[in-house]
């Protein structure tokens, strides 16, 4: 990189921060929050707990943005004057010590620009997700269980907590069927472009003839809905199956008919839980996972889009993203139409440049 190439990356920095700065709306901000404070000093809104409640989570929302921000303002402006007073200077050293952090100033301000796209009414929701092994048995199984570890790798790297909501093992390999609540900030905004079918080619390690195999499995993300989100479901459009848990660990397996299996007949939509001894916590436990489903279903008919994560068939013709193994490696998206290399560091969880570049072909 030369003084010219930096000169450059500076401007199209300074476009992404100045778009970051017109979504946010920093003097909206300011104003809001003053208007914040003084509703909260007026003392008739002590009378209403759930508008103070509502209030701090608007607050808590906008400083979060505002910080942000200014984070992004501060490094791009120190980036800017020292470069400027570097090449003032001529000092070589400075200037060298830019250029080498040059990929952690485009990372840090590229994630901050799309973190503030995740503007969607539950984007900074918890996310469901569940995965479903297509057609093809063992080889696809085992690819459901490296989609998961993919996942939960995901969510450690970026300090998010997880939780199994349902799991049940395949029958030589892999998954039959998972669940799980990923908790943290903007969980759902980012996992949602997830939705829809992953295609693997490999090497079947499964095979002794050692020929190449083609595994689909389905991967569906919802937004965890908490109690403020009224949806109205009918008992009578239930279908309630029990049945006894499976998978290791825990005294409740295969001993009682604890795991609970929802059906929602109009929409065709199924859950299920096992996590937990109680059938009754189970049933909770589904019913939320429902609840989430329906919702996201709801809002993609608002938005007249197709939903990726509709029950259709697990094949060919209808993946979000290939990944192959064998004859070469490379991870591909349809939908930014980028390639990637990294396919190791992908599986293991490294997947933020695709969900990013995802979402900003999406904006654009």
């Amino acid at each position: 990189m030369d003084n010219y190439e930096y000169s450059e990356l500076l401007k199209d920095l300074d476009s992404k921060v100045e778009n970051v700065r017109n979504i946010l709306k920093p003097d909206y901000i300011t104003q809001r929050l003053s208007e914040i404070k003084d509703i909260e000093n007026n003392e008739d809104s002590w009378k209403n707990p759930e508008l103070l409640a509502e209030l701090q989570k608007e607050k808590r929302k906008l400083e979060t943005s505002f910080a942000k921000l200014k984070n992004l303002d501060n490094a791009l402006s120190d980036a800017k004057d020292l470069f400027e007073m570097s090449v003032d200077e001529n000092d070589s050293d400075s200037i060298n010590a830019l250029f080498s952090e040059a990929e952690a100033l485009r990372i840090l301000i590229k994630r901050g620009e799309v973190e503030t796209m995740l503007s969607g009414e539950t984007d900074s929701n918890n996310a469901i997700l569940s995965i479903h092994p297509g057609a093809g048995g063992t080889e696809s199984q085992d690819w459901a269980s490296i989609l998961l570890r993919m996942y939960l790798r995901w969510a450690e790297r970026r300090g998010f907590k997880s939780e199994t909501l349902d799991y049940q093992d395949g029958d030589e390999a892999g998954i039959k069927d998972v669940s799980i609540l990923i908790k943290g900030e903007n969980a759902y905004g980012y996992l949602k472009i997830e939705n829809g079918i992953h295609r693997l080619v490999r090497i079947s390690p499964f095979d002794s003839n050692a020929r190449r195999h083609t595994s689909f499995a389905s991967v569906v993300v919802s937004p965890e809905v908490d109690d403020n989100i009224n949806i109205q479901i009918d008992e009578k459009d239930l279908r309630v199956d029990t049945y006894r848990s499976s998978g290791a660990g825990g005294q409740h397996v295969n001993k009682t008919e604890s795991a609970i299996r929802i059906t929602h007949i109009p929409t065709n939509v199924v859950v299920q839980c096992q996590n937990d001894r109680s059938q009754h916590k189970n049933r909770a436990t589904a019913m939320k996972m429902l609840k989430s489903r329906l919702y996201e279903l709801e809002l993609e008919k608002q938005n007249a889009q197709k939903s990726q994560g509709e029950k259709s068939e697990i094949g060919w013709g209808h993946q979000i993203r290939s990944y192959v193994l064998q004859p070469y490696q490379q991870v591909k998206d349809s939908r930014s139409g980028e390639a990637y290399t990294n396919v190791n560091q992908i599986l293991d969880g490294d997947i933020d440049k695709i969900i990013e570049d995802v979402l900003v072909s999406q904006m654009r």
